[in-house]
């Protein structure tokens, strides 16, 4: 087929991914079909590309042909499309109807107000999450996925890629050309490119295999399979059904879980198989707890205005007659009832929380993931990186009987230059001995073969190099147990012997002891090939000769300490989850201060029940050689027992875990699985940075649930004053445009809510969301207002004739009303004594004072009229200290025993 052909069938009609999605299925489905039956070489001659790759000027070209390789994102919404969503919020469809009601029935001045209230509400929140995304998304620049490409490069003296080796399918051997490897986003693939694979890498397109070594690839995301399925290069002629059954197809979304390969990118962006599918993979997340929580809120407030306005409105009605006030002014009170500034205060504190995060390099990739990192009240963690440096060192070289040797080193460094896996840091340890690289001149001395990856099951890797004369020898380094377990024979001072179990025994008392001073120790052995071949495998790692091992020194870090004294003063448990031996990790967690009297291992686990695996999970702080699945399980245990459990990891065997933990966390240097699984990345790998983010996390919640506990506590007091002054009084106690006026000024003043100050004790253990608190508030502080409401009745009734002056009585009302509402604000905000031991935000003081100010102003200024209001008495003003101070005291005492018994906050 010729590329003009390919061109057409890849890009179709030029819609976008989604559209047609059945026909588009069908059409890559055909197309990854006939690429899977051709030969290596057929493939690559049909993409117009070479061995060597494209060069920069045709993937160029390509790129503006096929555009971008990117699928499955959420496609950013238009401004109508943003403003609908906020607009269809249960609060402000409620408060829409309730300004179109008062425009039938004649009350345009309300119907603009409760208008104003709507374009307000949506349009801070509006401001507010764009200047939240643009943070996010400079921040996200930062973090680069990007693919090992293979370009072909005009100069004869480019050194050639590290995956050397021949492939499993008569091809062209990679060590006979010289392309060089490049890193390019992933997004920038086209078709005919040629990218290297290696463990930990995710597949960045939908690509055919040209050479293969060992690779297992874990397409779970695709198939459902838990198990990885291994993958080979050659050509299959009776190709036909699933394209996902093909073992030499590999599809984006899916990622490697050992070995190498070199592949051919047949399919990208929209028109791979995870791009046909992106109607389904795109779409709303499943809200947390606290999503859920506002929600439970949101309803609770306007079902108990639901209930409250019917009542208003026929105590009005039946009492004074006058049917269409009563109806305006329970539309007023159901205005003033509704929570209608809950999502701007819950977006604009979360907006200001991912800002502030972002100052300190912290890439929060979902803004509800914010509040869950101030919920978390256990960190599971790996160790390596985290509680250690990331610089490993290479302290020994030994033989079996722990003197030094420098042949074991010099196996270990040709053993750590030539794999082309993923190298680790005890491989750019090896590496870093630039005397032995001098010494050895392994591009010149030797020549690569194969390679053998690395994976988890055998936990060693292999090279085989030839040396001078085409001898071939094999080099295998990996964990003690392993090594020994393939070697039947020791070499010491030169000369071999046959190895016995009590060398195993010997060997592993010289390990545990550097294992005990915090040292890592690998495991060296060479092989011999008697008969050369060009192809080697598993079956040859057998009847190897033990040299010796190196050991590793990786210091903890001196901030690691310091960090987890904080986080355990906030509350916060840290628990250890590495797949690393025992001896090691017990000697690093001592070091930073973890207790340990017993570490958990993963054969442990392997025997236990949940329950009792639910049970240990919370005793233990140190879990070491666990397997991924492993890992999942321990913080599924915490769950159950009904923790909240953040995972710091940064691994291949991290992934499981990321995806389980209530807030996974990554960092920048990660593998790629473990970015694209966290909720949070790093630019800093670094628990400080960590202990800044739980902060922030209950910096946002406090200042959410200070919003509601005001809300639920001044709604539920108005409920007793509105229906008591309507039962009782023969007028409306309050005009509906003062009602409006009213909540108008209120919701002003908690707009500074976002930037307040939060008390250094709020923020010393994990916060979750608690109707329990909130509910204690409501029925507590809100009677306390109707109280002062009641009395500031009685003022105006016996002291300034209220009950023959209703425009007196209804603006004496409104001040008090303000007032108290606004001022409480101080009380509420802290559990300490505001002001004294507690101070709030410059713009939360600057906000509450500047209403009250409007609101002594309003019955004096031009627009009383419009408002209903009239002068109030200045001796009714100099009355209004009085009833604050003595409102503030009562309430004061009233949180204080709430606190001192329910230790409510």
């Amino acid at each position: 087929m010729e590329l003009r052909v390919v061109n057409n069938l890849l890009r179709g009609s030029g819609r976008p991914a989604g559209q047609n999605g059945g026909r588009h299925t069908g059409r890559v489905q055909a197309r990854l079909l006939e690429v899977s039956r051709m030969g290596a070489q057929d493939a690559l001659d049909d993409f117009r590309t070479s061995i060597q790759g494209l060069t920069e000027a045709e993937a160029g070209e390509r790129l503006g042909e096929y555009g971008h390789n990117t699928v499955a994102r959420e496609k950013k919404k238009n401004w109508l499309t943003q403003l609908i969503i906020r607009l269809r919020n249960p609060v402000n469809v409620l408060l829409i109807i309730l300004s179109v009601t008062s425009l039938v029935t004649g009350d345009a001045i309300g119907a603009g107000i409760i208008g104003f209230m709507v374009v307000v509400a949506v349009a801070l929140a509006w401001i507010n999450e764009a200047s939240s995304n643009r943070a996010a998304e400079k921040l996200r620049a930062m973090v680069k996925t990007t693919a090992t490409v293979l370009r072909q490069e005009d100069s004869d003296d480019t050194a050639p890629a590290a995956a050397e080796g021949n492939d499993d399918t008569g091809a062209q051997p990679e060590a006979m050309f010289k392309p060089v490897r490049r890193q390019v986003p992933i997004d920038e693939l086209v078709p005919g490119d040629l990218v290297q694979l290696s463990a930990g890498d995710m597949i960045p397109a939908d690509v055919r295999l040209l050479s293969t070594k060992d690779l297992f690839i874990n397409q779970s995301a695709l198939t459902g399979e838990s198990l990885p399925v291994e993958k080979f290069a050659t050509a299959i002629e009776q190709a036909g059904g699933s394209a996902l059954e093909l073992n030499n197809l590999c599809f984006m979304g899916t990622n490697v879980v050992s070995g190498t390969a070199i592949a051919l990118v047949v399919m990208t962006g929209a028109n791979t198989y995870f791009g046909s599918l992106a109607d389904t993979m795109v779409g709303e997340r499943v809200q947390t707890s606290f999503d859920r929580g506002i929600h439970r809120f949101t309803w609770l407030m306007i079902r108990f205005m639901l209930v409250m306005v019917p009542m208003v409105f026929l105590i009005n009605g039946l009492f004074k007659g006058d049917w269409l006030q009563s109806f305006m002014f329970a539309l007023s009170v159901a205005v003033g009832l509704t929570p209608e500034m809950l999502p701007v205060i819950v977006t604009m504190n979360l907006s200001k929380g991912a800002i502030a995060m972002s100052h300190k390099k912290v890439i929060v990739k979902r803004l509800n993931s914010i509040q869950n990192f101030g919920a978390i009240d256990i960190l599971c963690t790996d160790k390596t990186g985290t509680l250690t440096q990331d610089k490993v060192f290479l302290e020994k070289h030994v033989d079996i009987n722990g003197n030094d040797n420098e042949r074991v080193l010099e196996l270990a460094f040709l053993n750590s230059y030539y794999q082309s896996g993923l190298r680790n840091l005890l491989d750019v340890a090896v590496l870093e001995k630039v005397d032995m690289y001098a010494d050895l001149h392994p591009e010149r001395n030797y020549r690569k073969v194969d390679e053998i990856p690395f994976d988890f099951q055998r936990r060693r890797m292999s090279v085989v190099v030839e040396e001078e004369y085409e001898r071939h020898l094999l080099i295998c380094k990996g964990a003690v147990e392993e090594i020994f377990s393939i070697c039947s024979q020791a070499e010491v001072d030169g000369h071999r012997k046959p190895l016995v179990p009590e060398d195993l025994l010997r060997l592993q008392e010289v390990t545990l002891a550097l294992n005990n001073d915090g040292f890592r120790v690998i495991a060296v052995a060479y092989k011999e090939i008697i008969d050369p071949k060009r192809i080697y495998s598993r079956e040859d790692e057998a009847g190897m000769v033990l040299l010796g091992y190196i050991a590793f020194l990786d210091p903890p870090k001196e901030s690691a300490g310091q960090a987890i004294t904080k986080l355990r003063g906030h509350g916060i448990q840290v628990k250890v989850l590495t797949g690393d031996n025992d001896a090691v990790t017990r000697k690093i967690c001592s070091q930073v201060g973890l207790e340990v009297e017993h570490i958990v291992l993963g054969s442990d686990i392997e025997s236990m029940t949940d329950e009792g695996l639910a049970d240990i999970a919370e005793e233990a702080a140190v879990f070491a050689k666990l397997s991924p699945e492993q890992k999942a399980r321990v913080i599924r245990a915490l769950h159950v027992r009904g923790h909240v459990v953040g995972f710091l990891g940064d691994g291949i065997n991290d992934g499981p875990a990321l995806k389980t933990a209530d807030v996974g966390i990554s960092v920048d240097t990660a593998v790629d699985i473990a970015k694209e699984s966290a909720d949070i990345i790093l630019l800093e790998k670094s628990l400080m940075v960590l202990e800044e983010g739980v902060i922030e996390g209950r910096k946002v919640f406090g200042n959410i649930v200070k919003y509601i506990k005001m809300g639920a506590s001044s709604n539920f007091g108005n409920m007793f004053s509105v229906l008591g002054a309507s039962i009782f009084l023969p007028f409306l106690p309050m005009a509906p445009v003062q009602i409006l006026v009213n909540n108008l000024l209120y919701d002003f003043s908690q707009t500074a809510i976002p930037t307040d100050n939060v008390d250094v004790e709020y923020l010393e253990k994990p916060r979750q969301w608690d109707l329990r608190n909130i509910g204690w508030y409501m029925v507590v502080i809100g009677p306390l207002s109707s109280v002062f409401d009641y009395i500031t009745f009685g003022i105006l009734i016996y002291f300034f004739h209220g009950w023959h002056n209703p425009a007196l009585f209804q603006t004496g009302w409104f001040v008090e009303s303000i007032l108290t509402q606004t001022l409480i604000v101080h009380v509420i905000r802290t559990a300490k004594v505001p002001f004294i031991q507690s101070r709030p935000s410059l713009a939360l003081l600057g906000t509450t004072t500047l209403i009250c100010l409007i609101g002594l102003w309003l019955p004096f200024s031009f627009a009383a009229h419009a408002f209903q209001m009239v002068p109030v008495p200045a001796s009714f003003l100099l009355l209004m200290p009085f009833i604050m101070v003595a409102y503030i005291a009562l309430t004061q005492w009233a949180k204080g025993r709430l606190v001192r018994r329910f230790g409510l906050n």
